[in-house]
């Protein structure tokens, strides 16, 4: 599946992307090195980052958000991951996104989050969990905005590379 707005597109990626795999790369390690939004406490080498896209096999993806009004930059990325890898759990997926830094706050989360939510139920998944800092305030509004409910929160359970130490609030939405 890919999406067309008139500013974003949004597509799946596979391992072979290099230029995608290395946006991948980039976003996520500048969201490793700002802290408050991955329990990674070193940035990920490339290779790291195309061993992950590989592991992302049918029903579960990885996807790119690109900018069509800064020419196509790869501005974001999301994926659909195994939640818990026991055969009672197929159906659950676990949803992640990441956008850069300067592209935040301009849609391409909810963007991405809205097509995550597509290819789950395309893919006749019966949950989406989302797992984030309890105060990642973004995160949180988009997990409101599409209806999810929050269902646990985990004191003081994760640090990020910057050494804070955060919550981590536990969400679920029924597709």
């Amino acid at each position: 599946m890919e999406i067309n707005t008139s500013r974003y597109r949004i597509r799946p990626v596979a391992a072979d992307d290099g230029h995608a795999v290395r946006a991948i790369t980039d976003i996520y390690n500048a969201a490793v090195m700002a802290g408050g939004s991955t329990a990674d406490l070193e940035p990920q080498t490339l290779g790291q980052r195309r061993a992950w896209v590989e592991s992302h096999k049918p029903p579960y993806v990885v996807a790119v958000i690109e900018d069509e009004s800064l020419g196509g930059r790869v501005v974001g990325f999301g994926a659909l991951s195994v939640f818990y890898d026991r055969p009672g759990y197929d159906g659950v997926t676990d949803l992640a996104y990441y956008i850069a830094p300067d592209a935040q706050g301009r849609g391409a989360g909810a963007a991405m989050l809205d097509w995550l939510l597509d290819a789950a139920r395309e893919r006749r998944m019966r949950k989406a969990i989302g797992i984030i800092f309890a105060d990642n305030a973004g995160s949180t509004a988009l997990m409101r905005r599409f209806g999810f409910t929050r269902f646990g929160l985990l004191p003081a359970a994760a640090t990020d590379a910057t050494g804070a130490m955060h919550d981590m609030s536990y969400w679920y939405l029924n597709l």
